[in-house]
Parts: C-alpha cells; sequence; structure tokens
C-alpha cells in the first residue's frame, strides 16, 4: 500500500520510439518524467529539498513554502504542500500558461504575477529578488530556491540518474538534457562521468538563452533556458551543446504526440531532436537517453492545436521524416562549453540569496566531495 502520494515520486519508465527513431542506428530512450504524480521531473528536486528543509529544522509545521517558478517546480511544490500541509507562495510571470496557473490554483497555492522585465528582457532576475524579500518577510517561511541551491543537482544525482543507469545496465552512450536552472542536466552528468566516463553528455538550450553563452533574446519555449550559467551545472563534465529554435521545439513535440502517442512539452520536444541527431550518428545497438521531463497537456493550447500554434507564429506540421531531417542538419552550439561559460557569482549577492541556501550548498559540496 502506498502511504500518499508523494510516495509515488520517481522510477518512471524508459520508452522508444520506434517510429521515429529507426533501425540502423542507436536506440533513442525517453526517460518520461510526466509518470510523477505532479506531471513532471520537478518534483524530485522539489520533495527532496523540502524534506531536507524539514530535517534541519528550517521548515516547520505551518510554515510557509515561497518560491520563484513559471511552472513545473511550482507545480510540485504545491502539490507537496498539499499533502503535508504547508501554505505554498508562489511567483509566476505572464509567460506561465493558463494550465499551470489552474493547476497552482487545484492545488491550493497563492499566486503573485511578477510583470517587472530584468536586464535580460526576462522575469527571472525580477522574480527571484522578490521571492528572496517575502521571504525574509513571512514568518516561518522557506525558500527552496531551484536557482541556486545545490539540492536541486543532488536529488538528481541520488534519483534520476541511479534510475537511468541501472535500467541501462550502465550501458549508455549518450545522456541529453534541457537546461535551466541546471539541476537535472547537472546532477545526471556527475553522475554518469563517475559510471560512465565514456558517455557524451549533451546539454540543449533555446536560442535565445545564455546558458552556454550568447546573446539573450526572447524565445518562447518555456521551461528552459537563463540569461546566466546555473551553479547548479558543471559545465566541464559537458561535452557539447546545441540551441534549439522554437518552431523546430514545437515540432518535435506535436510528432511525438502524432505518431508516437506520447505527450511531451516543448523542451522536451527540443530534447528529443537532438537525441534523434545523435542516434544518426551512433551504431545500432548504442544507447541515447533523453529526459522528457513533464507531458504535453499544460501546453495543449499553444502547442497542438492550429490556433494555438497560428498565434505562435509556427506551422501545425508534424511529420517524422521531416523532424530527422532537421535532426540530421543539426550542429552543436558549443563542442566546449567550459569556454563559453556565463556564470554570474556577483547575482548571488544582488539577489540577496537566502543564508538557507548558501548553508545547504556547503553541505552539498561536502558530500559531493566525500563520494
Amino acid at each position: 500500500m502506498i502511504r500518499g502520494i508523494l510516495e509515488t515520486i520517481g522510477r518512471t519508465p524508459l520508452i522508444t520510439i520506434p517510429n521515429t527513431n529507426r533501425a540502423g542506428e542507436a536506440q533513442v530512450l525517453l526517460k518520461y518524467e510526466r509518470f510523477n504524480p505532479g506531471g513532471s521531473v520537478k518534483d524530485r528536486p522539489a520533495l527532496y529539498i523540502v524534506e531536507e528543509a524539514e530535517r534541519r529544522g528550517l521548515l516547520r509545521p505551518g510554515g510557509t513554502i515561497i518560491e520563484s517558478s513559471s511552472g513545473n517546480f511550482g507545480i510540485s511544490l504545491a502539490m507537496i504542500g498539499a499533502a503535508k500541509g504547508y501554505r505554498v507562495l508562489i511567483l509566476v510571470d505572464p509567460k506561465t500558461t493558463d494550465a499551470n496557473l489552474a493547476l497552482l490554483h487545484a492545488f491550493g497555492a497563492e499566486i503573485i504575477v511578477v510583470t517587472e522585465q530584468d536586464d535580460s528582457g526576462s522575469y527571472h532576475k525580477t522574480r527571484i529578488a522578490l521571492a528572496n524579500k517575502l521571504a525574509r518577510e513571512t514568518a516561518d517561511a522557506f525558500r527552496p530556491d531551484q536557482c541556486f541551491n545545490l539540492l536541486n543537482g543532488e536529488a538528481h544525482f541520488r534519483s534520476t540518474a541511479r534510475e537511468i543507469m541501472d535500467a541501462c545496465s550502465g550501458k549508455i552512450s549518450a545522456f541529453v538534457a534541457a537546461v535551466s536552472t541546471g539541476g537535472q542536466l547537472g546532477g545526471i552528468s556527475r553522475y554518469i562521468r563517475e559510471k560512465a566516463p565514456e558517455a557524451k553528455i549533451v546539454g540543449v538550450d533555446a536560442i535565445g538563452s545564455s546558458i552556454f553563452g550568447g546573446e539573450t533574446n526572447p524565445y518562447r519555449i518555456p521551461g528552459i533556458g537563463l540569461s546566466w550559467t546555473p551553479t547548479n551545472l558543471d559545465l566541464e563534465l559537458i561535452d557539447c551543446a546545441y540551441k534549439i529554435p522554437d518552431d523546430q521545439a514545437f515540432l518535435a513535440a506535436r510528432t511525438l504526440a502524432r505518431h508516437e502517442g506520447i505527450l511531451v512539452g516543448p523542451s522536451s520536444g527540443a530534447c528529443a531532436l537532438v537525441a534523434l541527431k545523435l542516434a544518426q550518428e551512433l551504431l545500432p545497438g548504442e544507447r541515447v537517453v533523453c529526459m522528457a521531463s513533464d507531458g504535453g497537456e499544460r501546453y495543449a493550447s499553444s502547442l497542438f492545436s492550429e490556433d494555438g500554434t497560428a498565434r505562435q507564429g509556427t506551422a501545425a506540421s508534424a511529420d517524422p521524416e521531416e523532424l530527422r531531417g532537421l535532426a540530421r542538419r543539426l550542429e552543436p552550439w558549443s563542442v566546449r562549453p567550459a569556454e563559453q561559460a556565463n556564470y554570474r557569482p556577483d547575482l548571488a549577492e544582488s539577489l540577496d540569496v537566502p543564508e538557507t541556501t548558501l548553508r545547504m550548498n556547503e553541505t552539498a559540496y561536502a558530500e559531493s566531495a566525500r563520494r
């Protein structure tokens, strides 16, 4: 018997895509995180950080969880708050979808919409700064702080990465994940480097994000990108990086829905496109594991409907051969990502990162050094 919904987090499946991934090339396996109860990969770090905060006495019964999130991490915290009895306050921005807002409301979260853009034209910094301010001013508040808390990556090191390697009997040729706060790619890459050092580790970003360097410009793919390299991500562990245009990410997600029966969001579509590229270059019998971080239901009005694609200014096509052709023509943004790092150590001070985050990070570094 399962004692509560939170015990169902993790142990998600690896799924093949046989109608898009052809014989004669490496096998693409999607790590399908939609199977988590909150519907995304963010359930893992959200629960890990909350339970660590409880263990340390940083989050007490009846306390308030305050976080900056435009989508999945906030939804995960809202679900966890409902299950554990915490007040949850989530700071979102105008890019947050109606579906995500509805899910936050369904779990009882309180919502603040931050409309002030930061110096990159996004909302990340203004959301984070306000969340930190509110956490200081609110009694019994705790900030999970997914952007700066290294336990974000630690959660994936301890769960997601081990599941992948166990399911593949320790044998994978390449691993692909998108980057936002850097937790999943950061934690999983660290584990894979220890257990399968020969595997190629590939990061996926949006054109317009500057995690892997380059100019910062607006983009439409949700759940991906930042205007700096996140502290959870060690670029020395990443072999190469791709930047994917909005329309190609959307095409890939629609193709998986209509030709594989698999619903994923646009960031997962971008990863699947890169995974197909790698599969075309590798040999039969080799494996490319690709993170599919959430499902597509949350993007139904913008991703899968003709009206939605018209509003986005993208074509409504979903053709496996077109997708495979795009994959074949892809070129890496960088084959030495560490040389284009965009770390911003000044941000911790300017955004007033909470003391609790800094203390948790000290422990994370110490535990990593012991392993």
